[in-house]
């Protein structure tokens, strides 16, 4: 690490952002706060206002790629507008959407994680044996680790490709839900005059 950060420290004035843009590029995934800002050797909140800030730049800037938060990792890609053209440009084949089970056992994982396939299993009441492995296939669920009661059943969470895949920033941009699981409408009204 004392390399990388003897790399960034020779950097000329200004060239940081254009070094982490190029980071950023060169990984192809989600790279946490945390590695980018020991790195850099910076503090990781002066990490996280420089890569804010160039969020909001490739934002204003309306760009065909653009910076994604997920939970705290942060990742370049293609803006979804321009998926068509990528595709057609890389001749790769439409993506299979996902099944209402797959739709489910994730709204499931994303709202209690992590959960055990029992617990799954328990709530839609059918076996989701077939649908967790195609969601851990796919990278839109990941084993975070065994349930520590007897049997040890494995625990599943969603992932930073989850995050991206549904275009949030982390678990808390999720819709609330009442205490029964159905979401909330969220509704702004708006003030009407009062009436004579």
């Amino acid at each position: 690490m004392a390399e990388v950060q003897d790399v960034v420290s020779g950097l000329p004035e200004g060239k940081q952002e254009q070094a982490l843009e190029a980071v950023l590029f060169a990984a192809g995934e989600p790279v946490e706060l945390e590695v980018l800002a020991r790195a850099f050797g910076m503090p990781s909140k002066q990490m996280q206002e420089l890569l804010d800030n160039m969020r909001f730049s490739y934002n204003q800037q309306n760009r065909g790629i653009q910076m994604l938060r997920l939970g705290n990792a942060y990742q370049l890609c293609t803006r979804q507008e321009y998926a068509a053209c990528v595709h057609a440009v890389f001749d790769k084949k439409r993506e299979v959407s996902l099944s209402a089970a797959a739709l489910e056992v994730l709204a499931i994982a994303a709202y209690n994680q992590p959960v055990t396939r029992a617990f799954l299993e328990q709530v839609r009441g059918v076996d989701s044996s077939g649908v967790v492995a195609s969601l851990l296939d796919k990278g839109l669920l990941e084993e975070r680790g065994r349930l520590d009661v007897p049997g040890r059943p494995m625990q599943f969470g969603t992932t930073a490709r989850f995050l991206r895949c549904f275009g949030l920033s982390s678990l808390e941009d999720l819709p609330p839900v009442d205490e029964n699981g159905a979401l909330i409408a969220q509704l702004q009204l708006e003030e009407q005059p009062e009436q004579p």
